[in-house]
């Protein structure tokens, strides 16, 4: 006697071969993006001659805010590799 065992087919229209999907690939260029504003809000603060010190080298958008965004890129970089999507 044969026993029917029914099987959930898994989804066919993912590829087997590619681990990550274009909502993935979505995230990470988010992420990139989020990494580059922190870059470029880290940028700049030099004095024009070397003979002055300028202290906006030490304002608050360089020390903390730009590299709370550059951490937070690589964190949601981390989540966008991990997610899985359905």
């Amino acid at each position: 006697m044969k026993t029917d065992q029914s099987r959930t087919p898994e989804p066919q229209n993912e590829n087997p071969r590619m681990p990550l999907t274009r909502k993935n690939y979505v995230l990470l260029a988010v992420g990139f993006a989020i990494i580059l504003v922190g870059f470029l809000l880290m940028a700049g603060g030099g004095s024009d001659s070397p003979d002055e010190f300028n202290y906006a080298m030490f304002s608050w958008r360089r020390i903390t805010l730009a590299p709370i965004l550059v951490i937070g890129g690589f964190a949601f970089e981390i989540y966008a590799i991990m997610k899985r999507f359905h």
